[in-house]
């Protein structure tokens, strides 16, 4: 019997919800889906002017850092008939990148980076910017999470940043964020499942839970991350127990859930 067989299992995730609570069940749990991911937002004009700016401009660097942001910007490339003049500008500058849907987006137009964060962090990429010896101007293309503070990051290191923010997120709905909690104050839930960083931001952005929601982590419900960046932002929070499969993968993560229950069973 599988391990997870009636146990409550909590997701964070938007996108790809249905797909974990499929995986869910099929190991016998019960998925609840309270998306706190929020709304995205693309915005066609900003795109459209990134493009061009990247088109006609002098970049010693480009960064890129997540999937969803590079496809936006090819998509306005497409809509105002210049993806080959954008393509080939990417081809033709130096590329730094994190995240494997973001290097998933590379290979499909066989695009290689020059620099490539090994754990898939923005820390560690801005690792690798820093050892290379030349400083100039740099298009970093990113999203409302942590946008400054990569910004200013490079501005310390001596380069001059054009910020390009082609989508944003909203904030989740008050009520999705409630329920949740409520499930985890309660623990009447066994885990709950994030698949970014974002979900764990907007989780403990009210600083008036933050120490109960730890508190539980720590205590009875388990938190479980796909992907190294989204553990590591569970980690800063405070969670010292944080579950993620080795291959970053949806149904590894819910394999890898089902053998810590079962190794649960055996120590008591």
């Amino acid at each position: 019997m599988s391990e997870l067989q009636g146990k409550r299992v909590a997701v964070a995730a938007d996108r790809r919800a249905e797909e974990i609570g499929t995986l869910i069940r099929n190991f016998g749990g019960e998925p609840v889906v309270y998306s706190i991911q929020g709304k995205m937002n693309l915005d066609e004009s900003t795109s459209a002017g990134n493009v061009r700016d990247l088109i006609a401009g002098s970049f010693d660097w480009v960064i890129l850092t997540t999937g969803i942001g590079a496809r936006t910007l090819a998509d306005s490339a497409l809509k105002n008939e210049v993806h080959e003049d954008f393509i080939e500008k990417l081809r033709t500058s130096r590329l730094a990148i994190r995240g494997k849907k973001t290097t998933d987006w590379m290979k499909e137009h066989q695009l290689k980076p020059e620099l490539l964060a090994a754990d898939g962090t923005m820390a560690e990429l801005m690792k690798e910017l820093r050892a290379a010896p030349e400083r100039g101007s740099v298009f970093l293309q990113a999203y409302n999470l942590d946008d400054a503070k990569w910004k200013s990051t490079l501005e310390e290191m001596g380069h001059e940043v054009y910020l390009s923010q082609p989508y944003s997120f909203e904030k989740p709905k008050t009520a999705h964020l409630q329920e949740l909690k409520m499930e985890i104050f309660d623990q009447s839930v066994e885990a709950v499942v994030f698949t970014s960083k974002t979900q764990v931001k907007n989780l403990f952005e009210d600083t008036e839970d933050q120490e109960t929601l730890i508190r539980k982590f720590n205590d009875q419900v388990l938190a479980v991350a796909v992907g190294k960046v989204t553990a590591k932002e569970l980690e800063d929070q405070g969670i010292t127990e944080v579950l993620q499969p080795e291959n970053q993968k949806m149904g590894a993560m819910v394999v890898k859930l089902n053998q810590y229950f079962k190794q649960l069973t055996k120590s008591y």
